[in-house]
């Protein structure tokens, strides 16, 4: 009896000690560290390499707003830019480059070279940051993390509209919920490639001003912050593309898994994952609002777009 309580707590510690490596070997990689790190307990953490058309206008803005207290890393999913390595060096700004292309692994990577950094901002390539951004999702952060809060969030986020979710606020807002669905479809807080604002083009340069309806991005985020403060919760998987989070939440989800392939889609499915299972809401800020681009079956019409109308995407004066 006693051999074979002893073999059981032996087997049992071999399988911690090994999952417990396994978590941990998702830190690991093999990347090259351009450092200019500050010690920031803020962390923002840009995913780039493949947009290279928008890349002077998504830095510009990143550049214009981002607090000054904090850490900035451009990070590379399997490919080396000496542009971008230039742009960091020219900001005093940190540079990473992954030898594997893959999405998780990249921020895992980029995340675990800043050990000071509490709250990390993510943000893809093609994000358009606005002036109220980052202390828009700070303060909703910061008041998450009172005592009489309701929301221990897993993240935070802008309303952004071309987006699943917020999409159907941002046009309640504009009083074009009834045009949005004579045009195209009816609306519904509802992501996933069925839905047009996941995949129609003319969806997208809809929100990004065409006709006259939807107003420049930075004009959207000075109106949106004017209102009563507001945040909300999002019921669906929300689209990752510029959120805050905390370290705490990260290590909590043991990182984000690798797993195979490039990874795409995967950090989103498993923050919003861990979300859902931990009762850790998804917190919405309706103060400030930020400019996405496109989803993958637009990007094609959106980067001819956006290359005839820079300055529907640029800093507005």
């Amino acid at each position: 009896m006693l051999k074979k309580l002893l073999k059981k707590t032996f087997v049992y510690t071999l399988y911690k000690k090994h999952k417990k490596q396994k978590i941990e070997s998702r830190l690991k990689g093999k990347h090259i560290f351009e450092n200019r790190k500050k010690g920031s307990k803020i962390l923002v953490l840009i995913l780039a390499g493949y947009k290279d058309f928008c890349k002077d206008v998504v830095f510009e803005r990143i550049k214009t707003f981002v607090p000054k207290e904090a850490d900035v890393c451009i990070v590379s999913s399997g490919l080396y830019s000496e542009a971008l390595s230039n742009l960091a060096k020219q900001n005093d700004w940190s540079y990473i480059s992954c030898k594997r292309n893959n999405v998780c692994a990249a921020i895992n990577i980029g995340i675990n070279e800043f050990q000071d950094a509490e709250l990390i901002f993510k943000l893809d390539e093609d994000i358009f940051v606005t002036k109220n951004y980052f202390s828009e999702l700070l303060d909703v952060y910061s008041r998450c993390q009172e005592k009489n809060s309701l929301y221990e969030p897993a993240f935070v986020a802008p309303l952004i509209p071309i987006n699943g979710f917020a999409h159907a606020v941002v046009l309640k807002k504009l009083g074009l919920m009834e045009k949005y669905a004579e045009l195209f479809e009816p609306v519904r807080i509802q992501a996933g490639p069925h839905r047009q604002i996941e995949n129609n083009p003319e969806v997208a340069k809809f929100m990004w001003g065409e006709g006259g309806y939807v107003m420049h991005i930075d004009d959207l985020d000075r109106y949106v912050h004017d209102m009563k403060k507001s945040m909300i919760t999002c019921p669906i998987k929300f689209s990752i593309g510029a959120i805050l989070f905390g370290r705490n939440i990260w290590k909590d989800m043991n990182y984000f898994d690798p797993g195979k392939g490039n990874g795409m889609g995967a950090d989103e499915v498993q923050i919003c994952g861990y979300a859902m299972i931990n009762s850790k809401p998804i917190v919405v800020s309706e103060n400030t609002c930020v400019g996405h681009l496109s989803f993958g079956k637009q990007n094609k019409t959106m980067e001819s777009y956006f290359l005839e109308h820079k300055d529907r995407f640029e800093i507005k004066k």
